[in-house]
């Protein structure tokens, strides 16, 4: 299944901006968390990112796929680290992975990731 990533995160973006108004204290939370999780220490920011890429591939999460796709976008992430990242990702997740991996790679390319050459 093709999805439009940059539109999925537009429209999880609105309805996350409702939840900080409805719940401002779970979010701020998770907002906290967030930014300590991907502040760079022994790994980089970017490492951290692939990590999650990799599991919301595992947990077949289409909100992951485009807010992680971005992400690593922005931080300039190569595409042969994407693909080595989606090789581990399969490896450890078997053939639903596998399908969610394509889906990444979608998301990716369409937030301005490398396309094959």
């Amino acid at each position: 299944m093709s999805h439009d990533y940059k539109q999925l995160a537009a429209d999880l973006g609105a309805t996350l901006a409702d939840f900080r108004k409805e719940i401002p204290e779970t979010m701020k939370g998770f907002g906290q968390m967030s930014r300590a999780a991907h502040a760079d220490a022994a790994l980089s920011n970017k490492t951290k990112e692939l990590i999650a890429m990799a599991i919301g591939i595992a947990n077949r999460c289409q909100g992951c796929l485009a807010f992680h796709a971005k992400a690593l976008v922005d931080l300039g992430c190569s595409r042969a680290e994407f693909m080595e990242m989606l090789q581990v990702a399969v490896y450890m997740g078997g053939g639903p992975s596998l399908m969610t991996a394509a889906e990444a790679l979608q998301a990716y390319e369409q937030f301005g990731g490398e396309t094959a050459a």
